[in-house]
């Protein structure tokens, strides 16, 4: 693994604006249920042993060096496991893999253990668990955290990079998974 420099930190401060009539949270909800998300698996071995969550909120932030983000629920026991280890992984899941995003997204009663004994998992430098059929694989060190709203943004630093690289991907449209 190569030395690389620490990634800086900048804070913009945002004047505050007037009061505003915000949209209902509903209708907030069904305009994002109108965007199309990639579909992801965000995994980590923690003190706890491997576990993971379905994520859609998913962004490259930088290629030097390489890094992106993903937004967590800030009660999440996956968000708490990454930050006890340090360390994640992004899995972009293939179109096949729609079971797998159900059980990852807790719509299926699997939990724990289980959950990643429906398919092959491997490991790259961070040792969080790597999908072998993702689409692309991100094995990411923890580099910092930002709370909005109720989630947490995660920012990690790619530190390897795996998947099979091929396929049509998974997405998450109309609170369904489909196809690109």
């Amino acid at each position: 693994m190569r030395d690389s420099a620490p990634i800086e930190l900048m804070t913009k401060t945002v004047h505050p604006l007037p009061p505003l009539d915000h949209p209902e949270a509903h209708a907030f909800r069904d305009a994002m249920a109108r965007v199309a998300s990639a579909v992801h698996v965000v995994t980590t071995d923690g003190p706890g042993g491997r576990i993971g969550l379905t994520a859609t909120a998913v962004a490259s932030v930088s290629d030097s060096p390489p890094t992106v983000l993903v937004c967590i629920a800030r009660g999440s026991r996956t968000l708490a496991a990454i930050e006890a280890s340090g360390a994640f992984c992004i899995n972009t899941l293939p179109e096949q893999l729609v079971d797998l995003a159900e059980i990852f997204a807790s719509r299926r009663g699997i939990e724990g253990e289980a959950r990643f004994e429906t398919v092959r998992w491997g490991k790259l430098a961070t040792g969080a668990p790597v999908l072998l059929d993702a689409i692309s694989a991100f094995d990411c060190r923890l580099v910092a955290t930002h709370d909005v709203a109720s989630h947490r943004i995660v920012i990690g630093e790619v530190v390897g990079l795996g998947g099979a690289g091929r396929g049509a991907g998974l997405i998450y449209r109309h609170r369904r998974f489909s196809s690109v």
